[in-house]
């Protein structure tokens, strides 16, 4: 199973989805963004990006430690509320419901789509990676 179809499957148990497949993997799309490959580490990268305390939150969910919890403030801080209005329109549910859900998806998602602490298969490898990180100098 590949990367976006775990994620639309968790997804779709964790909020419900209405059983539609389509749409949360639309929804999941609008959250991370649309790009040729499905890619959570946008979404790991927006709270390392943010520094302090969410970066550390965002560490903890690569690790094999305890996962940090995240409140919907910081989802919407790190994410930004465009995209989770995005998000919660395609599900239909409300903008502060996604926050909620996410809070609590996000760092279990990626927990476990992370291998050994690293999201690197998912980013598509080292070149991946080195686009991801291009991506915050730039």
């Amino acid at each position: 199973m590949d990367l976006k179809s775990f994620a639309t499957e968790f997804l779709m148990n964790k909020i419900g989805a209405a059983g539609d497949q389509d749409t949360a993997a639309s929804a999941l799309n609008d959250l991370v963004g649309e790009s040729k490959e499905f890619d959570l580490g946008d979404i790991v990268g927006k709270f390392t990006g943010a520094g302090g305390d969410l970066a550390k939150k965002a560490q903890s969910w690569l690790g094999d430690g305890a996962n940090a919890a995240i409140s919907p403030s910081q989802v919407q801080e790190a994410i930004g509320g465009d995209r989770i209005e995005a998000f919660a329109k395609k599900l239909g549910i409300g903008q502060e419901e996604a926050s909620n859900s996410l809070s609590e998806i996000l760092p279990e998602l990626i927990n476990k789509s992370s291998r050994g602490g690293s999201l690197l298969d998912s980013v598509g490898g080292k070149s991946g990676l080195a686009g991801l990180a291009s991506k915050f100098f730039n």
